[in-house]
């Protein structure tokens, strides 16, 4: 079987490919060593398209499909993973739940300023006491009429001081448990809504992780996405497609750690010439390109399988969890193939080694991608 990208597809990959070398290469490194959020960057991408590249262009995005997602992403990832979550989050997490399952007016007052990039949004699931365990939530949503009386903390939030529209899952009925599950949107801004401290991380250090605390935030009745009790449906249907952005973001990390030992063994000399020619190496890039590649298939399979309206939860799960793994491999030889220099921050391996970590962690650990694949598998 062979893969034909289209010549869009391949426009998007390029167009992705040259800001992120012009626009984000520069400032990485120090981005990164202060936990800067990259502002002026992210204005470009929506600029660009890329923070609503799915979405419907009458909702203001780009009507594209998840294959030239996956490319995009990838591209990106190689040079500034921080960058991608930000766009992954808004893209897979954000702006696809609300358009596949937002009222009209929701779509018309959220969805179009989060496609355009005029904002960016947050998924807001995890929680002190409910990570992995998604139908444990604490946050509640009392149901008062015509509103929601919100409380409860959220932890892990990507995006959480710089959102202005967030989903938030939260539990209207525990009699009801998982069945009792809502998803809000929320807006920056609401009284009794307040962002903690930002996380200082190991990796993605220029993307913004937060904290969020609710105390008795009245949320209109007409801000639930859905209908009573479809929250926790909501969360895992968004999920699977958010596996997908972040099995590229894996993908995109692996090929740029990938691509700066190439770019070194050609040039780095030991007893007598270019490391490359050593078999010592040359098994570290063989190995590196042959899972590099298989990633890239899972990803786009998944993806394919998306756009062609059929079942990819197994497809999605399977592709992140391959490639997160792939990106902790080849980032950690990736280093190896450096030496000493591969330790230090201007090579940028290190700083992708740290990133690639995250990818095995969000949208669900590798255990939890195993327990999705499994349960379909022996259904």
């Amino acid at each position: 079987m062979q893969l034909q990208f289209t010549e869009e597809q391949l426009a998007v990959r390029d167009a992705a490919r040259d800001f992120a070398q012009n626009d984000l290469l520069p400032g990485v490194i120090e981005r990164d060593t202060n936990q800067e959020f990259p502002a002026e960057q992210v204005k470009k991408m929506g600029e660009l398209g890329f923070l609503g590249m799915m979405v419907d262009p009458k909702y203001n995005g780009g009507g594209m499909d998840t294959i030239s997602y996956v490319l995009a992403m990838e591209e990106i990832s190689k040079v500034d993973a921080s960058a991608s979550v930000i766009m992954s989050v808004n893209n897979s997490l954000v702006c696809w739940g609300l358009e596949k399952y937002g009222s009209e007016e929701q779509k018309e007052k959220y969805l179009k300023p989060l496609a355009s990039g005029e904002i960016i949004g947050a998924f807001c699931l995890s929680e002190p006491e409910a990570g992995s365990d998604a139908t444990s939530q604490r946050t509640t949503a009392e149901d008062k009429g015509d509103y929601y009386l919100l409380n409860g903390t959220k932890n892990w939030i990507t995006n959480g001081g710089n959102a202005s529209v967030y989903l938030v899952m939260a539990q209207t009925n525990p009699e009801l448990g998982h069945k009792g599950i809502n998803c809000l949107i929320v807006e920056k801004g609401m009284d009794g809504f307040t962002v903690g401290k930002k996380e200082d991380k190991l990796g993605i250090r220029g993307s913004d992780t937060h904290s969020l605390m609710f105390q008795d935030v009245k949320v209109p009745k007409e801000n639930r996405i859905g209908e009573d009790g479809f929250g926790f449906k909501f969360a895992m249907s968004t999920l699977d497609g958010g596996r997908i952005g972040i099995a590229s973001q894996a993908l995109g990390i692996a090929s740029g750690a990938y691509e700066l030992s190439m770019k070194y063994a050609k040039e780095r000399k030991a007893f007598g010439k270019e490391i490359a020619k050593h078999q010592a190496i040359q098994f570290k890039i063989a190995d590196m390109a042959t899972t590099i590649n298989a990633a890239r298939w899972m990803c786009l399979e998944a993806a394919y399988q998306k756009d062609q309206g059929q079942n990819y939860a197994r497809a999605a799960a399977m592709a992140k969890l391959y490639a997160s793994q792939v990106a902790m491999d080849v980032t950690v030889e990736a280093v190896q193939v450096h030496g000493g220099y591969g330790y230090v921050k201007e090579y940028h391996v290190e700083r992708l080694m740290r990133d690639a970590k995250i990818t095995q962690i969000y949208e669900g650990t590798s255990e939890i991608q195993k327990i999705v694949i499994a349960r379909d598998v022996l259904k």
